[in-house]
């Protein structure tokens, strides 16, 4: 129950208006009882004073009559009730109508008798709460009609002196219709709220002053310090440290002011965090057309550019590797030739010879050529390999000594290995080449002494950690971790360290490869490399590679110290760079071989059958004219099922399984190679170990 100020109602007018009528009854009745001797007295007043009186009469009469009208076509039920007894002294239409009962029903019946009425004044006690309160309100009062319906109903009662009685005026207002629009109107702001609560979007509800009047569930999570009870400014709250002025370039200024759609990535600081969000606004206007406010669509891309950056960065790396695909063949060629001559006139000339030391010069270039090659192939994923199963812990122990003196003496190199390390699968080369550039990008990181720490562990990852993580993936890894207490990193820097060529190096000072080496390597054996650095607080690499699950591949042979020399038997070589051919044969000779050459593969099969019987071992070009060195090692063997054979090729590891051959199916010789290298393998192939 509410007790307020009665000139708060809505009621006013016609209460005044029922006060007059009831006045109006009191005053007629009382003239009607006037005896006669008053009558007589009054009959020998003057005819003015008569006259005065007649209008009197016929004032109150109007005024009951118009009254009256009022009262019987209110739209709201009207109850009057004898403040004494509580007995109904009148009604109007609207209310009976509401109820379902009739005039005589109601009439002179107590209030409490009334059957809509019980569970609200059931006892004189409540009644006189009634009649001793000049005005009470109850704003949702449920009753019943006389069939049973519930009605809801605001509910007023006035009490009002009339010729020194009471009377109590109940004024009943019918809100059933409107509380049920309140409840739909609620339930679909409760369905709204639900809908916006569990998009995976936040949204935001910003006044033409910026402030902040509405936060769904997402933004909350997002900024749970801010209270939009309190209708903070965005740009203040949104920003650590607060802003002094909107955003730059901030959509919904700019839909505040023109009424238009705007969209804007956003990168509000933060503070230990960066974070960037994609943010639609659009215009919410009034029923006039004019701007209320607006709301603001709000996606958090951060994920979405990292991976965005991710795809560029292997785009541009991919680009890269074919560039370094595409000319790793004649490259490689041309280098073949270069040692395998140089290395020959090196036999032939007396190391006291001035000579000498020049072609030892040239030997040297073309072996770092060589090497500059095979790192552009790993950072493309594309070298020949040779896997094998490895425990990294013995690995790293065997290299420390090697990465000890790479390092210096200066920086102090500390291993620390994990324990129940399972074994991978990989080149031992391969992972020589990513601790030696690992240790030697942290050595130039470090100005002085300083100290590098390697460590290994074990790490396993589930598809929810890998959602929330970019770049991870699920599965065993064992990791290898590198850190330094060097330098650190900038942004920008981070955003470029596995390009090819990047470095931050004096001009002549390394090729920039090292890193992108060993994402190349890292990525080529499934595996991938996380890394944190800061400016001066130093950096960690750490490498994730697949934990081995099968049989171990077949390990590279030891190469002997002595060129092993050969015994007269015939060699078919196949290739269709002369110059590579004319080389082979040369060395193949000199090493006491018997030589057969051909440029074609057709020409090959036919001087096969010729010296079927003489020929031991076919080396042979993989990509060639007419058919690959598969296919023609095919239709020999299909000649003479024991034949033994050597691929060679300078083209990339990809193109080389492209056409059928794989690192371990058999023996291959990558181009460039010296004689020591082909002696080795020409040997090996001969006794069948392939």
């Amino acid at each position: 129950m509410l007790i307020v100020n009665p000139a708060d109602t809505g009621f006013d007018r016609l209460s005044a208006g029922l006060t007059r009528i009831l006045k109006s009854k009191k005053v007629i009745n009382g003239m009607m009882m006037l005896d006669t001797n008053r009558e007589t007295r009054r009959m020998a007043l003057d005819d003015e004073n008569a006259i005065d009186e007649g209008k009197a009469v016929a004032s109150f009469h109007d005024s009951e009559k118009r009254y009256r009208r009022l009262f019987e076509s209110a739209k709201d039920g009207i109850l009057i009730l004898d403040a004494a007894t509580g007995k109904v002294v009148d009604v109007n239409p609207f209310l009976l109508q509401l109820l379902g009962y009739s005039y005589n029903e109601i009439i002179g019946r107590h209030l409490w008798e009334i059957g809509s009425f019980q569970d609200i004044a059931a006892s004189k006690t409540a009644f006189k709460k009634l009649q001793d309160t000049e005005y009470i309100r109850y704003d949702n009062l449920p009753l019943k009609t006389r069939d049973g319906k519930s009605v809801e109903v605001e509910f007023i009662s006035n009490v009002y002196l009339v010729d020194q009685s009471k009377v109590i005026q109940c004024n009943i207002r019918d809100i059933t219709g409107r509380r049920e629009m309140e409840k739909t109107l609620q339930k679909s702001e409760a369905k709204m709220r639900s809908i916006l609560d569990n998009i995976g979007i936040g949204v935001a509800l910003i006044s033409p002053k910026m402030e902040i009047l509405e936060l769904n569930r997402q933004m909350r999570e997002w900024f749970p310090d801010i209270q939009p009870d309190h209708h903070p400014i965005c740009f203040q709250v949104f920003n650590d440290p607060p802003g002094k002025e909107p955003c730059k370039n901030c959509p919904t200024q700019k839909t505040l002011k023109d009424g238009l759609v705007h969209e804007n990535a956003v990168q509000p600081p933060r503070a230990g965090t960066v974070k960037n969000y994609r943010v639609v606004s659009s215009p919410i206007r009034d029923a006039s057309g004019e701007i209320t406010a607006a709301i603001e669509m709000v996606e958090d891309i951060t994920e979405k550019l990292a991976l965005e950056s991710q795809v560029r960065q292997s785009q541009k790396m991919e680009a890269v590797g074919r560039l370094a695909s595409g000319v790793a063949h004649d490259y490689n060629n041309g280098l073949t030739v270069i040692m395998g001559y140089t290395e020959q006139a090196l036999d032939k000339i007396n190391p006291t010879d001035p000579l000498y030391d020049d072609l030892q010069e040239v030997f040297k270039a073309a072996s770092h050529s060589a090497a500059v090659t095979q790192q552009l192939l790993a950072f493309a994923r594309k070298q020949h390999i040779s896997p094998k199963v490895i425990d990294l812990n013995e690995a790293i122990g065997g290299m420390q000594k090697m990465l000890q003196r790479l390092i210096g003496e200066d920086i102090h190199l500390s291993l620390l290995s994990g324990t129940s390390l399972r074994p991978i699968l990989m080149d031992s080369s391969q992972l020589d080449q990513i601790l030696a550039n690992l240790c030697i990008n942290a050595r130039d990181a470090i100005a002085g002494v300083g100290k590098i720490t390697i460590e290994t562990s074990m790490a396993s990852f589930d598809d929810t950690y890998c959602a929330n993580h970019a770049g991870f993936v699920p599965g065993d890894f064992v990791v290898l971790a590198v850190s330094d207490d060097g330098c650190g990193m900038s942004r920008e820097t981070q955003g470029h360290i596995f390009e090819p060529f990047y470095t931050t190096k004096k001009l002549g000072v390394g090729t920039g490869l090292g890193l992108s080496t060993v994402y190349g390597i890292v990525n080529q054996n499934n595996g991938f490399i996380d890394f944190t650095s800061e400016p001066e607080k130093g950096t960690i690499f750490k490498i994730y590679l697949p934990c081995h699950q099968g049989e171990a591949a077949a390990s590279q042979k030891i190469l002997p110290a002595k060129m092993p020399a050969g015994h007269g038997e015939t060699i078919l070589v196949v290739d269709d760079d002369a110059a590579v051919l004319n080389l082979v044969r040369s060395c193949l000779k000199r090493l006491g071989y018997t030589v057969l050459v051909s440029d074609m593969p057709g020409e090959a099969v036919k001087m096969a059958e010729m010296h079927l019987d003489a020929i031991r071992l076919v080396i042979t070009d993989v990509i060639m004219p007419e058919m690959n060195g598969q296919e023609l090692v095919n239709r020999l063997m299909a000649l003479k099922p024991d034949l033994q054979y050597l691929f060679m090729s300078g083209y990339t590891a990809d193109v080389i399984r492209d056409r059928g051959l794989t690192e371990t199916n058999g023996g291959f010789i990558q181009k460039p190679f010296s004689m020591k290298t082909l002696a080795a393998k020409v040997s090996e192939a001969l006794d069948g170990n392939r």
